[in-house]
């Protein structure tokens, strides 16, 4: 926990992204660690989190991390839990939560509200064209 909170520090010092690290850990040892990317690669998905899953599916050369723990300086956003589902990490870590991040400007609160609405009430269209 100490490197992600440690890599949150370096994003907001080197001005590169916001304030979150991750790091993934499999048997006692890191195998991938990031810090937010999002403002330096103009990648809105470059989170602590995504970056460090994805470079641990390269070392590892699986798209599965089980078996791997990720620890993380914030409670994970939307995005980033789908993403941890989907890599079928055994277990997640965290420091601040998400009224935490939100009090610093890094609010999810109105995507956790789109996502309980149906399709058809949501604020973005999402329009289904062929099936």
């Amino acid at each position: 926990m100490n490197e992600a909170i440690a890599l949150s520090v370096i994003s907001v010092r080197s001005g590169k992204g916001g304030p979150f690290g991750a790091v993934v850990v499999k048997d006692g040892e890191i195998i991938a660690k990031a810090h937010n990317q999002v403002t330096s690669t103009n990648d809105p998905t470059a989170h602590a989190e995504i970056v460090a899953i994805r470079d641990a599916c390269k070392v590892l050369q699986t798209f599965q991390l089980t078996g791997c723990e990720l620890y993380t300086s914030c409670e994970p956003c939307p995005m980033c839990l789908g993403a941890i589902y989907w890599a079928r990490l055994d277990k997640v870590y965290y420091a601040n939560t998400k009224a935490d991040a939100a009090q610093i400007g890094f609010d999810d609160q109105f995507i956790y509200e789109e996502l309980d609405l149906p399709i058809s009430d949501r604020k973005l269209p999402i329009i289904q064209l062929m099936r």
